[in-house]
């Protein structure tokens, strides 16, 4: 069975910052999509009316057009996990495996991040030094300025709405997390804590955590060891 590979980009990415991590994929003959959603075109575009339910509908759309014969799987980059678990809620039977990249399955009635400032219907990429030193682990000044030349400003109302879910299938799909920022130990006392940012995981029925050690970005910061952290959880 042939399997398609959809890649949600986080806060301020295009779908081509996945180019360097999915050609390896796209060799092993894996088919890749890796869409830029509304509001993340260029930094002139309109994005009063885009909000995380737009960018959830785009993807479903996107999953729903792909031959129902083939195996989905969703990766989803920091806030676009939270994207590609609403998209996984919508059609639990469609997704053989969605993979969270530095990232969770983010549960009902919580935000992306709303605590990101805003200028207007915009968040643009803040300072660095509004990031926490794990984040920025192995993004060299190099790095930092390729990454900031080609970010576009995230629509707000993707940072600060509040995530909807309601089908416990969900809770079915097998789930893979690539830590970057966290470990497995880490994680673990994370849901001990009950906090509610963490409800998706004591229902869900299958989670596997791969580390990898770098920072937020590992796309740009370890693009080959991410490669082969998602070709070993991919279905073969």
């Amino acid at each position: 069975m042939n399997v398609t590979v959809v890649f949600v980009a986080g806060f301020w990415l295009q779908g081509s910052s996945w180019d360097e991590t999915v050609a390896p994929l796209r060799d092993a003959g894996y088919t890749v999509l890796t869409p830029t959603l509304s509001g993340l075109h260029s930094v002139e575009e309109d994005r009063s009316d885009v909000s995380l339910a737009t960018h959830v509908a785009e993807v479903r759309e996107l999953v729903e057009s792909i031959d129902p014969a083939e195996q989905v799987v969703l990766v989803g980059h920091s806030g676009g996990g939270s994207i590609i678990h609403a998209v996984v809620d919508a059609l639990p039977g469609r997704i053989a495996r969605a993979i969270y990249v530095d990232s969770w399955p983010t549960a009902d009635g919580i935000a992306i991040n709303a605590e990101l400032p805003a200028d207007g219907d915009s968040v643009p990429l803040p300072d660095w030094d509004a990031f926490g030193e794990v984040d920025l682990r192995d993004l060299d000044d190099e790095l930092r300025e390729r990454f900031r030349q080609i970010t576009v400003p995230q629509p707000v109302r993707v940072a600060r709405d509040e995530q909807r879910l309601s089908d416990p299938a969900r809770h079915d799909v097998p789930i893979t997390l690539i830590a970057t920022t966290f470990t497995r130990d880490d994680l673990d006392g994370y849901i001990a804590s009950g906090h509610p940012m963490f409800a998706e995981f004591p229902p869900a029925t299958s989670v596997t955590v791969i580390e990898l050690p770098t920072g937020h970005w590992p796309q740009f910061t370890k693009p080959h060891d991410l490669s082969e952290a998602l070709l070993s959880a991919l279905p073969r």
